[in-house]
């Protein structure tokens, strides 16, 4: 490429950023601002921190590799440091001392993200990571880079012999050996970008440089049983899928950890990497000869489904790169125990054997119950911010005539109001009918997240039958698990080979909806339904303390994690009671929303009153965060969070806690599930919403700006306030 992603002016060697993994990034972003490559380093540092948030970056052997995609990011980069002392980035054995920053445009192509994810994987070498220790100059970093992400063409570089390719692009690891000395040339060009990845790379004098752990001849970091695997007269063959949220590191170098470990044990193994650099399906006849799959991915799994059946080693994927001979030989024990967990849910191992150490179930519960919400929120947003606007437009009273004044006018023959009027009953149906989705949507995904495609029609059935029966919001929960079980069990059922085809598409989801039908119609409907109106008229006649209680614990939710499965949790119990409209569930909703506002508005005032706390980039952050905040976009304060949670999630707790008990005490409505300040035509009380937000905001601002002054928590890049 005519532009290199990493530059002399991008490394620094000996640095001494700071003390935490937040300056490091910080100071790195700065470099990429400076060098033209980024508009916004402050943008670039809060993406990546973002990033980290959801998982550490550190990996095993001192080395970090935080990245992100931002619009900020103008080309594809990489920033380097050798750090002097080492920063703890979270890996297992302790702080890294080698860190690069790798950046991409948020629509970056494939082939710039091809050239990261090349340098993810060198980075499992050791002979790699001991060069970039010993370099004397920024230069000798640089050529070290262009040597992995460029390098030398096929017919110079060494030859990889023994690999098995398959049409789709998976590469085989059984026999892979480079001929070479040094693997750092054949791993640059050997391994395939395009969906699959082979152990092709490696050298056979030393496969231990792909996993960073002991050669396999029996040294510690490499299990006795995975060696032993080899001896096998018939290789194991193992399918897997590695995937991280940002597609960029972690995703490739799980897969090449993953294949280096598959050589060392003689097992074929053929690799999906679903990453941002692109990438061919694993051969449908590769999948169905697998004796095991390996699904080591930090987000859901594309097409699950054409693994149904297989038995399964799960985890996240970071457990792919630090324990990839474990996971293969858990792999290996899976396809020869009956009755191991498989892909489509089974029973753990029936024999003496313990199971497969993978994904637990309160934590595949909890991935399943977000599946469901995240795609149940556009219609609750789409769905209820019309309905706000149809009151703007025609008033309170327009809910009872709309559906009338659509079916009997047109804009030749306008109602009583006029076209104003008109509109409003036109917005108000459209809404009524988006947010009239929530509940099956919730159910429909739900199933999906257990079941895949096949459980998108059993659980989409569970959700309308519950509002036919009148569960609502509980029903859609239960009805979508059940119906997602029930496909996943329907798909376990053995038949004639010729039959497969018709399972996915007519068997499992006519079963599966009759069982969830029956169930639903006939057993669990009218109890749900019972829950559901007892609730109702339970919140219906909260007043006084208990009004706020409930408003102070709803407002704790909305601050706990800012975006995770508790804020969820709240928001969608505030906007499943959208559908009923009585003041007290549109009391609930106010209560949400404005403890939401809460922590990016607290800490974007905490950072204007006490900018010496702060970093240059945190401060920069804070005034982001007041336009967060105001409109109910609580993750504007992660990146404060994701630094300091010890001091920053208590603090805003407690200024939610505040705001959520003041809504209810005042009995302010909201009407709409979304906004902030952008829908106070659709808030009731309106001032005393204002109020108890900014209460809430100076409490958390106080308590945060206390806690850091008291405890001495201060920025190593303090300025003078």
């Amino acid at each position: 490429m005519a532009d290199s992603i990493i530059t002399q002016d991008l490394v620094t060697l000996g640095a001494d950023f700071g003390a935490d993994k937040q300056s490091v990034i910080t100071a790195l972003a700065g470099k990429l601002a400076e060098q033209g490559r980024a508009t916004d380093a402050a943008a670039v540092s809060e993406a990546a921190l973002n990033r980290e948030a959801q998982s550490a970056t550190g990996l095993p052997g001192g080395i970090a590799i935080p990245h992100c995609r931002a619009a900020a990011v103008t080309a594809p980069s990489l920033a380097f440091a050798r750090l002097a002392p080492g920063v703890d980035f979270g890996a297992p054995d302790g702080p890294a001392d080698l860190v690069f920053l790798i950046a991409a445009p948020e629509g970056a192509g494939a082939d710039h993200m091809k050239l990261l994810s090349s340098l993810a994987r060198a980075l499992v070498r050791p002979a790699f990571v001991n060069d970039l220790r010993s370099a004397a100059t920024p230069a000798e970093v640089v050529a070290l880079v262009d040597g992995v992400i460029n390098p030398p063409p096929a017919s110079s570089a060494p030859t990889a012999t023994g690999a098995d390719v398959s049409a789709a692009g998976a590469t085989s690891a059984t026999g892979a050996a480079s001929t070479a000395a040094d693997t750092t040339d054949a791993v640059g060009a050997g391994a395939t970008d395009t969906g699959g990845t082979s152990a092709s790379g490696e050298d056979a004098a030393d496969s231990s440089d792909a996993a960073g752990h002991a050669e396999s001849s029996g040294d510690a970091g490499t299990p006795a049983d995975a060696t032993d695997l080899n001896k096998s007269a018939t290789p194991t063959k193992i399918v897997a899928v590695t995937a991280c949220p940002t597609g960029i590191a972690h995703t490739y170098m799980a897969a090449d950890s993953l294949a280096a470990a598959a050589e060392r044990a003689g097992v074929d193994l053929a690799v999906e990497t679903q990453g941002s650099s692109g990438g061919a399906e694993l051969d449908p006849g590769t999948i169905t000869g697998a004796d095991a799959v390996i699904f080591a991915t930090d987000v859901g799994v594309k097409d699950r489904s054409r693994f149904a059946g297989k038995p399964v080693i799960e985890s996240g994927v970071k457990r792919a790169i630090n324990e990839p001979d474990t996971m293969i030989a858990e792999a290996v024990a899976a396809a020869r125990t009956p009755g191991a967990a498989t892909v489509g849910g089974a029973a753990a191992p029936t024999t003496g054997e313990p199971a497969a150490k993978g994904i637990g179930w309160g934590t595949r519960l909890r991935q399943i119950l977000l599946t469901g919400v995240s795609y149940m929120i556009p219609f609750v947003a789409a769905g209820g911010l019309l309905i706000a606007l149809s009151f703007l437009l025609g008033g309170y009273e327009i809910s009872d005539s709309a559906k009338d004044i659509v079916l009997n006018n047109s804009l030749t023959d306008l109602p009583d109001g006029g076209l104003a009027t008109y509109f409003a009953a036109v917005l108000n149906q459209i809404g009524v009918l988006a947010f009239g989705f929530l509940v099956p949507a919730l159910a429909g995904y739900i199933a999906f997240a257990i079941a895949d495609r096949p459980g998108l029609a059993p659980g989409f059935t569970a959700g309308a039958i519950a509002l036919v029966v009148g569960a609502g919001f509980l029903g859609g929960l239960v009805g979508g698990l059940i119906g997602g079980f029930a496909a996943l069990w329907v798909s376990k059922l053995p038949v004639p080979t010729w039959a497969r085809g018709l399972m996915p598409v007519v068997v499992i989801p006519l079963l599966a909806s009759l069982i969830v039908g029956v169930l639903m119609f006939v057993l669990l409907g009218k109890p749900l339904a019972a829950v559901t109106d007892a609730l109702t008229d339970w919140l219906g006649g909260l007043s006084g303390s208990s009004a706020i209680a409930l408003g102070v614990i709803l407002g704790v939710m909305m601050c706990f994690d800012l975006g995770g499965p508790v804020n969820k949790a709240a928001y969608s119990f505030a906007a499943a009671g959208l559908s009923v409209t009585d003041n007290t569930t549109l009391r609930i909703m106010a209560a949400v929303m404005a403890a939401g506002m809460v922590p990016p508005l607290a800490m974007a005032l905490s950072t204007t009153l006490r900018p010496r706390l702060y970093t240059e980039a945190e401060r920069e952050n804070g005034k982001a965060a007041w336009l967060l905040g105001a409109s109910f976009i609580s993750e504007g304060a992660i990146p404060f969070a994701a630094a300091d949670p010890l001091r920053v999630l208590p603090s805003m707790m407690v200024g939610g806690a505040v705001t959520g008990g003041m809504v209810m005490a005042t009995e302010v409505t909201l009407s709409a599930p979304h906004g902030g300040i952008f829908v106070f035509f659709a808030i009731g009380h309106v001032l005393w919403f204002i109020v108890s937000v900014l209460a809430g905001t100076v409490v958390g601002a106080a308590c945060v700006t206390l806690a850091k002054e008291l405890t001495g928590k201060k920025s190593p890049a303090l300025t003078t306030a």
